[in-house]
């Protein structure tokens, strides 16, 4: 999706740097302390903000779906193997199930949730080109690396139709009928090669266009901080705010640190 196709709504159109801060700082926050009260608070305050992300609702659901899947498991994993405490309600094997792992099992999830989350939505957005421009223009990282990442960013979605291709090509030629684990390791060698071979392509006509020359480099499209991107850094701000505040006040703060 470009700049262009983003939905006209607050929060797909802030500059991607800005949704990179936010996102870091929710993750800050909720990492600091692992209790169910602060992932819980900066869940609910999220799950209020999701309407304002400018994404379709069942696009949002297909792709937040490893998310929706990946906290449960990493949940049942403490339930059952975390740490000990309070009344041991089974105990068998490895298995040892207690109020504290339960407990842990439920701040793992509401955590893994909190943080997954608002990082794929506000990625839903971005267009990797305005990425790039933000990371070299305001975060002031190497222009070589950030434009090599782009580049490579770009090529991913052409590997989809190279494997296609290779997979007609090798079909045509009568070696793709059998043994589906040699026909996949082949391939996969044939689509490296072709990547490699693609990838010196770009890095010369690169350096033939000057992406590698010394001094200082302009950039066609400038890449600025608003007050919609503040807005945002400072909500995300808020948020945690809220998680880490409730969380004290309850006294269920549980700094890392110290365990």
């Amino acid at each position: 999706m470009t700049a262009v196709d983003a939905p006209p709504v607050a929060l797909a159109r802030t500059n991607p740097v800005a949704k990179l801060a936010a996102s870091g700082v929710l993750a800050v926050a909720l990492v600091l302390s692992l209790d169910w009260v602060s992932a819980s608070v900066a869940l609910a305050l999220e799950l209020l903000a999701l309407p304002f992300a400018g994404v379709p609702w069942r696009r949002l659901w297909r792709r937040t779906a490893v998310v929706w899947l990946a906290a449960p498991l990493t949940g049942l994993t403490i339930l059952l193997y975390g740490q000990e405490s309070g009344t041991v309600h089974v105990d068998w094997l490895l298995v040892r199930i207690s109020d504290g792992s339960i407990e842990l099992a439920i701040a793992t999830v509401l955590r893994v949730l909190a943080i997954g989350l608002p990082a794929v939505v506000l990625f839903l957005t971005v267009d990797p080109t305005e990425l790039a421009d933000g990371l070299a223009q305001l975060v002031r990282l190497p222009a070589r690396f950030v434009l090599g990442a782009l580049a490579a960013l770009r090529l991913l979605a052409v590997f989809g139709d190279d494997w296609r291709a290779l997979e007609l090509a090798r079909r045509a030629r009568g070696v793709a009928d059998r043994g589906r684990v040699r026909r996949f390791a082949g391939q996969a060698f044939a689509l490296l090669v072709l990547a490699i071979r693609r990838g010196s392509t770009l890095a010369t006509a690169m350096e033939a266009r000057g992406f590698g020359a010394p001094g200082r480099r302009t950039w066609a499209r400038p890449s600025r901080l608003g007050g919609r991107d503040a807005a945002l850094i400072g909500g995300a701000v808020l948020i945690a705010a809220a998680a880490v505040i409730a969380s004290v006040a309850t006294g269920h703060w549980n700094f890392i640190a110290g365990r």
